[in-house]
């Protein structure tokens, strides 16, 4: 259980060093309902809190990693001169993806580390209450320190 502005919240991060505080941080914005840390390849949350689109954190979990892998694996989302084809080297080809729709966005941040990463941050975010430039910029901050090794 973790706690979350006074109250204990639901959260799974399987006690991995940076991954609850992470999410706890990330469930500080305002407008945030949700957060998770999901491996891209497996699809499997490594720690969730907060709710997810549906009730259904592994789904959730699952279906942004497919998200995930299809632009990290994608050569038209490669930098200029960069190489596509997922974690061929230490640092995926894409930063981060943006979701919008009419009441919320998704924003997914990869993690970029010393090893081979396969893992990026989802944040689930109302669109009424959030603020969609400082999110990616602290998600960005978020990522830099979280430790997974």
């Amino acid at each position: 259980m973790l706690t979350f502005a006074g109250t204990a919240v639901q959260g799974r991060g399987f006690g991995v060093p940076g991954i609850d505080e992470s999410l706890l941080e990330a469930m500080r914005l305002p407008g945030a309902r949700g957060a998770a840390v999901v491996d891209w390849i497996s699809g499997l949350a490594l720690g969730a809190v907060g709710d997810a689109p549906g009730g259904d954190l592994e789904a959730t979990a699952a279906e942004t990693a497919e998200l995930a892998r299809l632009a990290t694996e994608s050569g038209a989302l490669a930098p200029v001169g960069g190489d596509a084809g997922g974690v061929s080297g230490k640092e995926p080809p894409v930063q981060d993806l943006i979701i919008t729709n009419t009441d919320s966005y998704h924003l997914l941040r990869f993690v970029t580390t010393t090893f081979d990463s396969t893992v990026f941050l989802h944040l689930w975010l109302d669109r009424g209450e959030g603020n969609l430039a400082l999110a990616r910029i602290r998600l960005a901050e978020m990522a830099d320190r979280l430790v997974l090794g």
